[in-house]
């Protein structure tokens, strides 16, 4: 049985937003269930937030998603976690970095680097840093 690997993002009322964004980057297909379909909601404040949250691609492409529940801490942190996307496909990379690149902070452009034929970092709109690669193996 093969073994998947899912990015998990936890935001503070951003998943939706999030999620949105990613799908359409992306593609696929998106699911966002809130605390109160859920009917897990401990508060008022929680019943539109998103308790679980996914977006799932035919080209491989998988993340999930959750906003923490107010009456929990959240602390974004400072490059807690990557996301890394490779492609054998330059120009399939350079059109996620295009979308990506909306609202980001780049920490490295996308260009040649000595291990890949194209690469770049950028943190995104929501806090998420994001490093994309053609692989070079």
């Amino acid at each position: 049985m093969a073994l998947t690997v899912t990015p998990h993002l936890n935001f503070r009322a951003q998943a939706r937003e999030a999620l949105s964004f990613y799908h359409g980057i992306f593609g696929g297909e998106l699911m966002a269930v809130t605390y109160g379909e859920a009917h897990a909601a401990r508060s008022e404040a929680d019943t539109a937030l998103v308790l679980f949250g996914q977006v799932v691609a035919p080209n491989g492409f998988r993340v999930m998603a959750y906003d923490v529940p107010t009456d929990q801490r959240w602390d974004r942190g400072d490059r807690a976690f990557f996301v890394s996307i490779q492609s054998g496909e330059a120009d399939e990379i350079s059109a996620f970095w295009t979308q990506l690149a909306e609202g980001a902070s780049i920490l490295q452009d996308l260009a040649p680097s000595a291990w890949s034929p194209l690469y770049g970092m950028l943190t995104d709109r929501f806090g998420v840093t994001w490093v994309l690669s053609v692989a070079a193996f």
